[in-house]
């Protein structure tokens, strides 16, 4: 007999799919804008790299890693749905109010716009190649590791109590610590502290964010796996969120610089959609307002902290979302709640005096991001050895456009 399942949940979550789906061609938009125009195509190749690669691995090894039944004590799953085999049978996704099929590609979208995240660090100076066998060994070595532990039912993070509404802790920490480990491996790009590197269309970059803004109200929502109180709570959450970020990032920026640019507008945007993404479905309004003012401001002090360090993060991936994603983790021990029935149960510190669920959190941040640093090193170290990582500086001076598609992002005619 064939398993019944909810429409509307159904409809929802393809909907949400493509939703999420859209985030990472927006995303790839927004940083296109923010580099020089010579690497604007370049920055949107790494985008589809991360489609293309990320989609086959998530079909063949990344879902059953993620979700498939625990294996070593809840480290990762197993193989048993490799190649999205057997998934109907499955006792787990048979209970589920959606096809299983539909819950593989929600989170088949998730990893690939968590890959392309990691892409803004290497701007102006990976080439394609290594930036595609990058993604797809990170795909297979980190993301379903560090999803499994607190995605999956039988993660050993979950087990444990430590929470995770949408994947904040993939989106963010995860994907922001293996790009700070790319950008130590890689090095910085030529000229990077002597030459202005401004971006190129800053129009550009609000269009991508103002899409990729829309996109993640379906990966919050989606997460809800169906169109409820939960969901409808969650795009709230969201939305207030990225607008309290844009207040607390350009306020202190306006402070201490004198200036409220576009460009710190839109990061901190992104901030509040990273910081929100594991607390969406747990936060009120008012906590979801206080949580993207903290992650904008705190983004912000990282950025020029950043600075100060002297590493080359071209596109600020690990101020906007490794610390925002932290701050987000962090925020759910403090101020969750569970929507139970027609009320809410607090969860968090603040309602319960209780501090074991951020304490939990703090484990959770360390361990995935300690974790997706170390291993994302040594694949960046191996991909060096084996096959180089950089262009070479002719084809960094010439632009990755040129050096590495033979086509231009602009042609200009008189």
């Amino acid at each position: 007999m064939m398993p019944e399942y909810d429409t509307g949940a159904t409809a929802w979550i393809i909907l949400c799919t493509v939703l999420v789906l859209l985030m990472t061609p927006s995303l790839a938009t927004f940083y296109a804008g923010m580099v020089r125009s010579k690497n604007a195509l370049g920055m949107m190749m790494y985008g589809l790299a991360a489609v293309v690669s990320v989609s086959i691995t998530w079909v063949l090894l990344g879902f059953s890693l993620t979700f498939g039944p625990q294996a070593l004590g809840g480290f990762v799953g197993n193989l048993d749905h490799a190649g999205l085999a057997g998934l109907a049978e499955s006792s787990t996704f048979s209970a589920l109010d959606v096809p299983p099929i539909a819950f593989a590609a929600f989170t088949m979208m998730i990893a690939v716009v968590s890959a392309t995240i990691i892409t803004g660090a290497a701007a102006d100076r990976m080439k394609f190649g290594a930036m595609l066998s990058f993604l797809a060994l990170w795909s297979v070595a980190v993301f379903p590791v560090t999803a499994h532990w607190l995605l999956a039912d039988d993660g050993w993070l979950t087990r444990w109590g430590a929470i995770d509404f949408a994947g904040g802790s993939v989106v963010g920490v995860s994907a922001g610590a293996s790009a700070w480990a790319l950008v130590l491996v890689l090095g910085p790009r030529r000229k990077w502290q002597e030459s202005s590197m401004r971006p190129h269309s800053l129009p550009l970059t609000l269009v991508g964010a103002a899409l990729l803004w829309v996109g993640w109200l379906g990966l919050t929502a989606g997460s809800a796996l169906s169109a409820d109180g939960v969901a409808a709570s969650a795009v709230l959450a969201t939305h207030l969120a990225a607008v309290g970020a844009v207040a607390g990032w350009l306020l202190l920026e306006k402070r201490l610089t004198g200036s409220a640019p576009a460009r710190g507008a839109v990061s901190g945007a992104i901030a509040g959609l990273v910081a929100v993404t594991p607390a969406a479905g747990y936060l009120d309004p008012f906590a979801s307002l206080l949580l993207g003012f903290i992650a904008g401001g705190a983004s912000y002090l990282a950025l020029r902290i950043k600075h100060r360090l002297r590493f080359d993060d071209a596109l600020d991936v690990v101020a906007v979302h490794l610390v925002s994603g932290a701050i987000g983790m962090l925020f759910v021990g403090f101020f969750a709640r569970e929507i139970v029935g027609g009320g809410t149960v607090g969860i968090g510190l603040v309602s319960t005096g209780n501090a074991s669920l951020l304490g939990k959190q703090a484990v959770a941040v360390l361990v995935v991001a300690a974790y997706s640093f170390i291993v994302s090193g040594i694949v960046a170290m191996a991909l060096r050895a084996v096959m180089g990582l950089r262009v070479t500086p002719e084809g960094e001076e010439q632009g990755l456009d040129i050096a590495q598609h033979g086509e231009t992002a602009y042609q200009i005619r008189h």
